[in-house]
């Protein structure tokens, strides 16, 4: 296939190897990944559009992306939502979408012939669809049943009641999938113009990783994007400032009548670009990122408080989160929190052994080749790194990253610990407490230190 004079002059390079990127006329980036071996294509769509770029427009488009995330499979100028099913299941394929607070990617996993008709479908779903005011009803429907369905999972509660915690009025606290309020209250109208000032190609990132040539997937884009490459690139850039101020209030109670207690405690921490980060990395592992660590031998091991304890780092453009997850009995959970409060302290003062620096860098390095065996997991790391980073390049390839994790030394992972272990702590707990004055007294203690 040759590609038309819209990507043949597109200016290629080859910033990691394997990886080759293009910025094609309108703005859209198309950045791939040959994988050897491979007889698959993952192929995804990535709009730099999350929860967190839905207050500009008001507070009456909260949910806006999560709800076109599902109104842009219904159907298309060219194609109707039964079309778009059948002609990728004709192939045995894929397809989907999922939407963050920073972006949505959708996405089709195909075999490597097929890499031309998933591109044609996602970009005809992402910039192309109708949405159609009945299809707008009835995805209403739809997205509310999913918002009932989250009301009844108490840790997909205590996830978005944690955030509201801890990032307080700033957008990040938004739950992405909305509230019933907002999801009842939206129109066509604003959900078709939030889609035309945010989902165009100089906002998109087209992310191939598989058995596939950079040339081949250019033309495919030629082909299925046509005249939508030729339109003004609109520069976007997201108004990112401080780091959202820590709310007075630092802890929540969501009464639901669970058998467990479920409790999440956790600190402000890095951007995700902070040069810090792969010390943030080690010092979650060793706390709470396997069975050796340190909270899942204290709590679950040696004292079987708890079935379920882990910690977990989230990274935005202007902030972070390192959080703790606790899942116990409820007459549990004041020795519970007394042990992840004890380990939180012994970190910020002592830091971390040397054994535990080692096994934690070999866990990391481990998890991050094992996690890119398939082309989807490359695909997403493609697609992350150009809207998260500018693109991979030398200094972020595999072989550079696992260099930064071995770098990390006990010194790095201890200065890290005493600056944010030592701050304000932020937590929600649901579980069958009336209010914060039910609570265990060392769950308001950890919170008053």
């Amino acid at each position: 296939m040759t590609a038309p004079s819209t990507t043949a002059t597109a200016a290629t390079t080859h910033p990691a190897p394997g990886v080759a990127r293009s910025v094609l006329p309108g703005g859209l980036r198309v950045v791939t990944e040959h994988v050897a071996g491979a007889r698959s294509a993952s192929v995804g769509l990535w709009v730099e559009v999350g929860s967190r770029d839905e207050p500009a427009l008001g507070p009456a488009t909260h949910g806006a992306a999560h709800f076109l995330e599902h109104l842009l499979f219904k159907g298309t100028r060219r194609r109707s939502a039964r079309a778009i099913a059948e002609e990728i299941d004709a192939v045995g394929g894929d397809l989907n979408a999922f939407t963050g607070k920073e972006h949505t990617c959708f996405y089709a996993h195909v075999l490597d012939r097929d890499m031309p008709l998933a591109v044609d479908v996602l970009g005809d779903v992402v910039l192309d669809a109708v949405m159609a005011g009945a299809d707008v009803e009835l995805e209403r429907d739809v997205v509310l049943s999913e918002i009932a369905g989250r009301d009844e999972d108490p840790e997909d509660l205590l996830a978005d009641d944690f955030d509201a915690m801890i990032f307080g009025a700033h957008p990040l606290g938004l739950p992405v999938i909305g509230t019933e309020e907002s999801v009842t209250g939206m129109t066509r109208d604003r959900l078709a113009d939030f889609h035309a000032r945010h989902y165009v190609p100089s906002r998109s990132v087209l992310a191939v990783a598989g058995n596939v040539a950079h040339a081949d997937v250019l033309a495919a884009v030629a082909e299925a994007y046509g005249s939508r490459l030729d339109g003004p690139v609109a520069p976007w850039h997201r108004v990112v400032g401080a780091a959202p101020a820590v709310p007075a209030d630092r802890l929540s109670v969501r009464d639901e009548d669970t058998e467990q207690a479920h409790l999440m405690l956790g600190v402000p921490s890095l951007a995700r670009a902070d040069e810090r980060w792969p010390a943030l990395q080690v010092l979650s592992t060793v706390l709470g990122g396997g069975m050796s660590s340190r909270l899942f031998q204290q709590v679950r091991e040696q004292r079987g408080l708890a079935y379920s304890v882990y910690s977990s780092t989230t990274g935005y453009a202007d902030t972070g989160t390192l959080a703790v997850y606790v899942g116990c009995a409820p007459e549990r959970l004041g020795a519970a929190a007394t042990v992840v409060r004890d380990e939180l302290g012994d970190l910020a003062a002592h830091g971390i052994t040397d054994a535990e620096l080692t096994r934690a860098r070999g866990q990391l390095r481990g998890e991050l080749v094992l996690g890119l065996e398939d082309t989807s997991s490359r695909m997403t790391r493609l697609g992350r790194r150009e809207l998260d980073h500018g693109g991979l390049d030398r200094a972020t390839d595999l072989t550079t990253t696992l260099e930064r994790i071995d770098a990390v030394g006990a010194d790095d992972v201890a200065a890290l610990a005493s600056s944010l272990l030592t701050g304000p702590r932020t937590a929600a707990v649901v579980g069958p407490y009336g209010d914060v004055d039910e609570l265990p007294d060392e769950v308001r203690e950890m919170i008053s230190e």
